[in-house]
C-alpha cells in the first residue's frame, strides 16, 4: 500500500491551525487600538514658563541670550544658549512619564556635559545631578533652580555642593527677561 490510512490527519491539523490563526488575527484587527500616548497632560506643561527668547543678566550685567522652544509635539523643550564670551550650549528638557520626573541633558561647545533630574518644588523647577570633577577625583552635586517671577522674568540659580562644608555655593545667578524682537 502506497498511502497510510490516516494520511489526511496531518493535513487536517495544519488546516485547523491555519483557520484558528486567521480567526485570532481577524479578532485583533477588529479590536480598537489603544490610543498612542501624548504629551498633553499637565505635567508636560510644568516648565512652559521657561519657553521664549530671553536676554540673560547676572548681577545686572549681560550674560547671554537663550532661546527655549517646545518641540516633538510639546514633549520636549530645546534650549540654545549663547554667552557674551562667545561660548554656546544646548539642552533638551523633558518630563519622563515612567519615572514621573523631569530630566535635562546639557552639552556645551567645550565638551561640558550635565545630566539633571527633578521636578517642581514650591513653584520652581529644581533639577539636580552629579558631575564628575577630575581635579577633585570625585563627583560634585549640581542643582539648578528656575523660578518664574511676578513680572514674567525667570531666575536661574545654579549651585554646587561644597562637600567639605555640606553647603550649597552659587555658580550662576541669572535673570531671564523676554528679549525684544
Amino acid at each position: 500500500m502506497l498511502f497510510r490510512a490516516d494520511w489526511y490527519a496531518p493535513l487536517a491539523a495544519a488546516g485547523a491551525l491555519f483557520w484558528s490563526l486567521s480567526a485570532i488575527a481577524d479578532a485583533a484587527e477588529a479590536a480598537p487600538a489603544a490610543p498612542a500616548p501624548t504629551c498633553d497632560v499637565q505635567e508636560y506643561r510644568q516648565f512652559d514658563f521657561w519657553i521664549g527668547k530671553w536676554s540673560v543678566t547676572e548681577r545686572g550685567r549681560p550674560a547671554g541670550q537663550n532661546m527655549i522652544e517646545p518641540d516633538l509635539k510639546h514633549c520636549a523643550l530645546f534650549e540654545s544658549w549663547s554667552s557674551v564670551d562667545g561660548s554656546r550650549g544646548r539642552s533638551i528638557s523633558f518630563y519622563d512619564r515612567n519615572t514621573r520626573r523631569w530630566h535635562q541633558t546639557w552639552i556645551d561647545d567645550r565638551g561640558g556635559a550635565l545630566e539633571l533630574d527633578g521636578g517642581v518644588v514650591g513653584g520652581s523647577m529644581v533639577l539636580e545631578g552629579d558631575r564628575p570633577n577630575p581635579k577633585a577625583g570625585k563627583s560634585v552635586r549640581q542643582r539648578i533652580t528656575w523660578t518664574p517671577q511676578p513680572d514674567g522674568s525667570v531666575r536661574q540659580h545654579w549651585q554646587v555642593m561644597n562637600a567639605a562644608q555640606s553647603t550649597w555655593e552659587t555658580v550662576f545667578d541669572g535673570l531671564y527677561k523676554r528679549a525684544r524682537t
